[in-house]
Order: C-alpha cells, then sequence, then structure tokens
C-alpha cells in the first residue's frame, strides 16, 4: 500500500517518536529463525505483550524494558560454529523465566556445560515427543507422547549439570530439558507451528504461569491507550498522513480521526495505478462516510509520464517512490506548518527493517538517498502491531469489514503487475481483468477462503481465435494464494468450473485478452506477486 512502502522514505530524516505503552513484556531474542515472528504472534494470542529484539540485545537494554520472561529463538546457524551468534549470558542470572527453543536450547546448554554435537540423524517435520515429567512447561498435557515439529541437525547430547531432561524423541536424547530453581527451559522442536501437538499449551505454561504475567494485551486497551497517548503528543497541531484506502494506512487514519479530528489532513495521491473504481471508492468512503479532512491529488498523467518506456521493476519502484514523494511535498506546502508525519508502519516493517542480516528483496522497503530536509514527527499508531492485530483494532474502531479485511495491495499498484513498459491501455486492461477475477470470487463467495488474488500482465501475447479470426493478443495470469501473513502461501485450491466462469468472462468481456492462465507456485520458491 502507498503509505506503508513509500513513506516509509521519509522516516531516515524524520525525528521518532518513542511508543511509550507499557505492559507486561516477554521480549524475544531474535537468532534469524523462520518462526520468530511465529512465536510472537503465538504470545499476542494469549493477550500477552511482545517485542522481538535482535539476539545481541545488551543486557543493559534487556534490564531498561524490565521483561517477565525472555525467549530465545530459532536459527538456521549451527551453536558449535566459530562464529555463531551469541546472547549475553548474563540474561541468565536476571531470575528472569528463560525459554529456548530449537537453537535457544542449545545455547542455553553450551552456557551451562553442556553438550551440544551434531546428530547421526537430523530430524525434520513431525517425531513423536514422549514426555517424562508432565509439570511446569507440559502442564495439562496428560497424554505420555505427542506429535512435535522438529527441524535440527545439531541436537542437546547431554543436558548440563542441574537440568532435568523432560522429554525425547526416538533420536533426540534431550528433546526438552529444565532447571526449576533458575526457571530455565531448553526445547528441541518448535510449539510455535501448527503441527506441534498442544505447543499452543506449551507456550501458555511458560508465558500466563511460570512468567506469572496477566493476559491485558487487547485491543480495546490498546485503543484506549493509543488515543491518550496521541492526544498528548499531539494537541492541537496538525498532522498529515498519506492514505491509500489500503487496511494499514486506514487504520491509521481512523485512529488518528479519533483523537485529533479535523487536525488531521489525509492526503489520497491517486497515481493512477489502482484497481478499477478504486480512487473514487476511497474519496467516497473517508471523506463521506468518515467526515475525514481529505485531499485528493489525481496524479495519473505525471506518474505515467516518469514510466514511460521503463520495464525494469527496481527502476518503475524508485520512479513511483521518489515521484509519489514529490507530488506529497507539493500538498504539504500548500498547507502550512505540519508538526507529524502519519505512517501506518506495523510490527513486521519494524522487525524487518531492523536487522543487519536481512536479505534486500525490495528497494522500496529501504530506506535513505532522500531530501534531508524534511521536517517532521513520525507518527507511527500501529507500530506494535501484526496484521491480524491490525484487522482487530480496525474492528474494535468499527471499520467496515470490506475495508478491513480487505486483501494486500502493494504500493506501487498495478505497476509491478504489469510485466514491461506501463501503458494506459495496459492499465485498464489489468483493471478489468482483475474487476472481473474479483467480482466472480464474490459471487461465488469464496473470498474468506484466499487470502490473496489479482489479475497481472506477464507481457505475453499468443495466437488466438475469437469468432472466424485470429488474433494475437495478451495473455492474462491469475494469481490466488492461502496464507496467515504472507510470509509463506500456498496456491489456492478454486474449483475448476469456478475458474472456467472467470477465464470464460475476461476473454468475452476485456477486449485485448484472448487466454487466461493460472499460477500454481507456492511462496517459496516464488513471492505472491510477480515483480
Amino acid at each position: 500500500m502507498i503509505t506503508q512502502d513509500i513513506i516509509t522514505f521519509f522516516i531516515t530524516f524524520a525525528k521518532k517518536i518513542p511508543n511509550n505503552m507499557t505492559h507486561q513484556l516477554i521480549l524475544i531474542l531474535d537468532f534469524g529463525g523462520q518462526y520468530t515472528q511465529l512465536i510472537a504472534r503465538r504470545v499476542r494470542e494469549l493477550n500477552v505483550f511482545c517485542e522481538i529484539v535482535p539476539y545481541n540485545y545488551s543486557i543493559e537494554k534487556i534490564k531498561s524494558k524490565t521483561p517477565k520472561g525472555i525467549i530465545l529463538s530459532g536459527s538456521p546457524q549451527s551453536v558449535t560454529q566459530a562464529d555463531a551468534m551469541q546472547c549475553d549470558e548474563n540474561l541468565f542470572q536476571l531470575g528472569i523465566p528463560v525459554l529456548g527453543i530449537c537453537y535457544g536450547g542449545q545455547l542455553i546448554s553450551k552456557a551451562f556445560g553442556g553438550i551440544v554435537s551434531k546428530a547421526k540423524v537430523g530430524e525434520y517435520g513431525r517425531k513423536e515427543l514422549k514426555i517424562d515429567n508432565n509439570g511446569d512447561l507440559f502442564k495439562n498435557i496428560t497424554k505420555p507422547s505427542i506429535q512435535c515439529w522438529m527441524s535440527h541437525f545439531d541436537h542437546i547430547e547431554a543436558a548440563p549439570k542441574g537440568f532435568e531432561v523432560i522429554a525425547r524423541t526416538e533420536s533426540c536424547p534431550v528433546a526438552a530439558m529444565k532447571n526449576e530453581a533458575k526457571k530455565i527451559y531448553a526445547i528441541q522442536f518448535h510449539p510455535e507451528v501448527e503441527h506441534t501437538e498442544m505447543g499452543k499449551q506449551m507456550l501458555e505454561n511458560f508465558v500466563i504461569d511460570i512468567c506469572n504475567l496477566t493476559p491485558d494485551w487487547t485491543m480495546g486497551n490498546y485503543v484506549n491507550q493509543s488515543l491518550a497517548k496521541l492526544k498528548k503528543q499531539i494537541g492541537d497541531r496538525k498532522a498529515i498522513c498519506g492514505l491509500s484506502g489500503g487496511v494499514d494506512s486506514s487504520v491509521a487514519a481512523v485512529l488518528l480521526h479519533k483523537a485529533i479530528g479535523k487536525n488531521l489532513i489525509c492526503v489520497f495521491v491517486d497515481h493512477g495505478l489502482l484497481r478499477k473504481n478504486e480512487g473514487d471508492e476511497v474519496e467516497e468512503i473517508f471523506r463521506n462516510q468518515f467526515d475525514m479532512n481529505l485531499i485528493r491529488v489525481n496524479a495519473k498523467e505525471r506518474f505515467l509520464t516518469k514510466l514511460a518506456g521503463v520495464t525494469d521493476p527496481e527502476k518503475k519502484r524508485k520512479i513511483i517512490g521518489e515521484e509519489f514523494i514529490r507530488v506529497f511535498e507539493d500538498e504539504k506546502k500548500k498547507l502550512g506548518k505540519i508538526d507529524f508525519l502519519v505512517q501506518g508502519t506495523i510490527y513486521p516493517d519494524v522487525i524487518e527493517s531492523g536487522t543487519d542480516k536481512a536479505a534486500v528483496i525490495k528497494s522500496h522497503h529501504n530506506v535513505g538517498g532522500l531530501p534531508k530536509d524534511v521536517d517532521f514527527e513520525l507518527v507511527e499508531p500501529l507500530n506494535l502491531l501484526f496484521k491480524d492485530e491490525v484487522r482487530r483494532l480496525g474492528k474494535e474502531l468499527q471499520i467496515p469489514d470490506h475495508i478491513v479485511m480487505r486483501q494486500p495491495f502493494p504500493g506501487p499498484g498495478l505497476a509491478i503487475r504489469i510485466l514491461g513498459e506501463i501503458t494506459e491501455d495496459k492499465i485498464k486492461l489489468v483493471q478489468d481483468a482483475d474487476w472481473v477475477f474479483r467480482d466472480e470470487i464474490a459471487k461465488q463467495g469464496l473470498q474468506g477462503e484466499i487470502w490473496q488474488y489479482f489479475a497481472m500482465l506477464p507481457n505475453i501475447r499468443t495466437v488466438g481465435v475469437m469468432g472466424d479470426e485470429r488474433t494475437y493478443t495478451h495473455t492474462i495470469a491469475l494469481r490466488a494464494v492461502t496464507s496467515v501473513d504472507g510470509m509463506t502461501a500456498d496456491w489456492a485450491r478454486i474449483p475448476h468450473e469456478v475458474l472456467a466462469t472467470i477465464s470464460n468472462r475476461i476473454v468475452n468481456e476485456v477486449r485485448g485478452v484472448n487466454r487466461v492462465v493460472y499460477d500454481i507456485t507456492s511462496k517459496p520458491p516464488s513471492t505472491i506477486e510477480y515483480e
């Protein structure tokens, strides 16, 4: 969406406002594991607040956050490597309960003198976990064995002195261990994934019982605290928000509107690369239904002029990002003094941009290289929330479901769903095909089953026969995936008869298309979008 992807460029030059929400806290140290964010999501599902911080977070910073418990994540590394990622071992002396998961559990073993070695046989996927002690971590799990999800080659060969082995598998002698006196626990498997039976119960045992936390992290509380904080910070000064109509910018805008009313100015930059009729819908909803102070900037010609002849996807992104900033600046100059910039940053954006080991997948997620004279204070009211929490917050704010549950849409819009050069004709073709796709999915009642679905133009022309004439026109590709948060995704199993109807409608209703194909690739190895 526009706000999240494009206004992010301002961050480098903005004076950030700390988010001073106060909650009981679980701190998650991130060692680069593929499931780190999933751990956090599971803790939040228990209505307990948690934060993800880098693995090398200093002991002073850890103390300053006063966590009630600490979780050490998994990692693609081996603890036996010379340059293995290490945490500050002083955290084990804080008297705070600690849970190590996979790599994190091996770190605990190593720190206390246990033996970690490469196993003769790796464990990947479902394994039978035999439980030797049903107290503490395995409280309320009455079965002697359950299915768990493993993903490791190294394992704890021998537990350190003072630790009791509480679970094992056929090939893993220490699948779980504890030092009850120190409240330190280590497990080799992943309780956070759905494949681990009773995994949520284990996390609840650690977070609620062992860490003695009260489940008070709710969106109702978040709204009340956010409104009080925003009113105090902004007062009677003005704030500006780039509104796209996407979930994140919409929820951020409504929250600010409730806090400061007409002192929030929303700028909707219509770059002409939105879905069919989307610009008019955004204006109708937020100006008329929510009575917001909204400025719509119709900048289609300006963007298409800049994009003329450009085929490289990274250049498209950078051009759109740069031009958006210029349009935004032009509008800001007309408004006089604006003190605050509202951004729809959500928690995964903060995590992804906060690690020095993250790979650059798309350039528009990074910052830098723009004018240094931006003079805003940055307001990020959603920067503690995952996407599902943003949706719940939206419902708490009584935003209609068709906005709150809206599927993701990229900031560069249809520019990255049209491979090759962008033209007005191609935009209309994709808009029309995409509208047919979405309309038919709605008619079939499949919206709730599919996380994201869209039509795109792969820049392929093929021979066809329409009527008695030979045609040589465009191919439309349909993409539909199921997912929880977009980090991984599988292609949606849309019934064949529905796909047939969609294909027939597109070929018959969209002039310039004579072939429709359906993408059946998961993420990974592919991405959801094409560029």
